[in-house]
């Protein structure tokens, strides 16, 4: 058997967790921002942290306490390596955005080690290293970033201890709106106001939601997309996280959005367009953000289907 290769950098895409009807199962690709991982093989076993850089610089060195860290860990321990890896971490994702940055980092390090290993583990696999990196973040297990930054495109995950992860197929006119406001909301916040009870009646909604969402994905249908794209469960517990929301979704309905919610945990808000309006919901969005004093960054872009891989 010929023997690995001895460095990898790997890139996993930022990602929009929940896509407002699907709370922890579903995500998609943001192809114009990410992480990096870079791993290089070593002979003792377990995993250091050598740098972290980007736009994000100031977190935990400790691989336990750090989501790439943690997560080839993960790989490095269930797999029985004999041997290990140091990692540097370039952070493209704002911390606390919205944007999966925890689960990036996650998967690009699983993905740059796996490349290491003389025996590369599959997709499934690596999705659960990934995800015990998540965890360190978050402080619990969900995959609607973590799946989608590594298989690409919109996809619905069912199950954590044996996940299945399934590829939703968008039409080819839609595009996703993203503003990002300059400010930091931790994931763990945001999923501790939640909750922990939720009205059958909102139940019953949000499943007609979902499953509408996802039917008019499968079938092109974009007047059903817009009748679905609608969160009565979580996004009116979080709105309140979120300066000017009422005003920044309005305004990218008003402009022509299928709909508009809050992308994972927040801050960052999505909104799902067809290409001839796409600018001017973006637009729309920035200006309501802008009244409520929040500068942001924002981008547009198709559904990407490309999740992480290899870069060098």
């Amino acid at each position: 058997m010929t023997q690995a290769r001895t460095r990898a950098t790997a890139f996993a895409p930022a990602s929009v967790g929940n896509v407002a009807v699907g709370f922890d199962i579903l995500g998609h690709t943001v192809a114009a921002l990410g992480d990096r991982v870079t791993a290089t093989r070593r002979p003792e076993p377990g995993v250091s942290i050598r740098s972290i850089t980007g736009v994000v610089a100031d977190l935990p060195l400790e691989a336990e306490r750090n989501t790439a860290g943690r997560a080839a860990l993960a790989l490095q321990q269930e797999l029985g390596l004999t041997y290990g890896f140091d990692l540097e971490i370039e952070k493209g994702i704002p911390l606390g955005s919205g944007l999966g940055g925890s689960a990036a980092s996650a998967v690009a390090a699983v993905v740059a080690t796996a490349a290491l290993v003389d025996s590369p583990p599959g997709r499934t696999q690596l999705l659960k290293f990934a995800m015990q990196g998540e965890e360190v973040a978050s402080g619990s297990v969900h995959v609607d970033n973590i799946a989608p930054s590594l298989y690409g495109g919109l996809v619905l995950t069912v199950g954590i201890d044996n996940p299945h992860v399934k590829a939703i197929p968008v039409p080819e006119s839609v595009r996703c709106v993203i503003v990002h406001p300059h400010m930091m909301l931790a994931t763990r916040e945001a999923r501790a106001i939640l909750k922990p009870t939720v009205p059958l009646g909102d139940v019953i909604w949000q499943q007609a939601n979902l499953a509408g969402f996802l039917a008019g994905c499968y079938t092109d249908d974009l007047p059903l997309i817009r009748e679905s794209l609608l969160d009565v469960v979580i996004e009116p517990q979080r709105r309140v996280l979120i300066p000017g929301f009422a005003d920044v979704k309005q305004a990218a309905l008003d402009a022509g959005a299928l709909g508009c919610s809050i992308s994972g945990a927040g801050p960052t808000m999505f909104a799902w367009a067809e290409a001839h309006d796409a600018d001017a919901v973006c637009a729309g969005m920035v200006a309501a953000f802008a009244r409520h004093g929040l500068e942001t960054d924002r981008w547009v872009s198709a559904i990407d289907r490309q999740g992480a891989r290899l870069v060098d």
